[in-house]
């Protein structure tokens, strides 16, 4: 009995893997054969294409338009300027001396002929004393010689003296009569000497910092001079315009028409001036392929300040008639540029146009669009050709109702 017994045992244990084998496959079986159903049930449940199109097509979508209104554009070209005044002038010392006084304040306002600062006169007057003293001695000089002349013509006509004697005569008056107009010019260079003495602003604008201080020595031959003073009213700016826009501006001024500038900040938010075009370079610079331009502006308030970057927008032209939209309305695409036009019975039209000048946020429309048809401002980037649209204060009801 006992063989028996262990070889059955024997057999138990070499089918009992197997089943545990089998049980395991049935399990992966059952589950495999679920997942299929499930997801044959999820593609049966859900809708085709075609209707998911035609859902999407009957759900409108929320946007905002605005009218396409007929109306003038101006047209502007924009450029890059800095500001430069008319006049700058350093003003220097024409005589060598101590400077005595400083009239002005740093930052001053000064009109032209108001006194700066005076040097040390005391040399020059000096001068003028000398000079005016040697003028009166060799006038002396002369009226004794014309006297004598007189005598010597009458002895002369008489025979009482050589004629010789009169001549140098005449010519003792002659050179006395030079010695009188140098001493003349001495005079004269004394006084204008003088003059330089007191120096005054030769220009209205304002003064910069002093550059030198009381006390100092200067000379005519300094090369910083006393201070800067800068023209502000009015003022110049130059700027650059790409080559391609000198042609139509050559064309304006040739016809004699005063061309606009308008002067903004350097964030472009804030108009500093308004002015006009003054003058053009007389070349293009080659490296750039730019033109430099110089407009003028009164500049009463002071907006504008020397060596300031500003931004300069000049008026070319104004474009009259055309078709204005938001230039939010307008997109960009592969076919290039186009509008969403809302059609009669609420949906959205794919409209190619093609855009003219624009001015701030609003572009003109050269061609396709008409004066009073809807356009979409916002909400653009929802939409497709055809789809149900819905305006502010309506409901998909109601543009339901609109299109039947």
């Amino acid at each position: 009995m006992m063989p028996f017994e262990h070889s059955t045992q024997k057999t138990s244990i070499r089918k009992r893997p197997l089943v545990q084998l089998l049980t395991r496959w049935w399990w992966i079986f059952l589950l495999a054969a679920a997942c299929i159903g499930m997801g044959a049930y999820a593609y049966l449940k859900s809708p085709s294409p075609s209707a998911k199109q035609t859902s999407n097509a009957q759900r409108s979508v929320p946007v905002v338009t605005t009218t396409a209104k007929q109306g003038d554009i101006n047209i502007y070209l924009t450029g890059l300027g800095s500001v430069t005044p008319l006049n700058t002038i350093t003003v220097k010392s024409r005589v060598d001396g101590q400077l005595m006084k400083v009239s002005f304040k740093e930052g001053q306002i000064v009109n032209r002929g108001d006194l700066l600062v005076e040097i040390d006169p005391r040399p020059f007057e000096a001068q003028l004393t000398q000079a005016e003293g040697q003028m009166v001695r060799d006038q002396a000089l002369l009226k004794n010689s014309l006297l004598d002349q007189e005598r010597y013509k009458e002895l002369a006509a008489k025979n009482y003296i050589p004629k010789q004697q009169y001549d140098t005569q005449i010519y003792l008056v002659k050179q006395y009569e030079g010695a009188i107009k140098v001493d003349q010019g001495q005079i004269d260079n004394a006084k204008v000497q003088l003059i330089y003495c007191r120096i005054t602003s030769p220009i209205s604008g304002r003064v910069g910092l002093r550059l030198v201080d009381p006390g100092n020595i200067i000379h005519a031959t300094d090369s910083n001079g006393l201070v800067v003073i800068t023209q502000l009213q009015p003022i110049a700016v130059i700027f650059t315009l790409a080559e391609d826009n000198l042609p139509p501006v050559l064309a304006k001024l040739k016809a004699g028409k005063q061309l606009m500038v308008d002067a903004f900040d350097r964030e472009q938010n804030n108009k500093l001036a308004t002015g006009y075009l003054l003058t053009i370079d007389n070349q293009i610079d080659p490296t750039t392929g730019t033109v430099k331009l110089k407009a003028v502006f009164p500049n009463k308030d002071n907006g504008l300040f020397p060596s300031q970057f500003v931004n300069v927008r000049m008026l070319l032209d104004i474009k009259r008639g055309t078709i204005l939209v938001p230039s939010a309305a307008v997109q960009k695409g592969l076919q290039g540029t186009f509008v969403y036009v809302v059609q009669a019975d609420q949906t959205a039209q794919v409209r190619p146009v093609t855009i003219g000048p624009s001015e701030g946020d609003t572009v003109s429309i050269d061609k396709g669009l008409s004066s009073g048809e809807q356009v979409v401002v916002e909400g653009a980037d929802r939409l497709r050709e055809g789809i149900k649209v819905e305006l502010p204060g309506q409901s998909a009801g109601d543009n339901s109702r609109k299109a039947k």
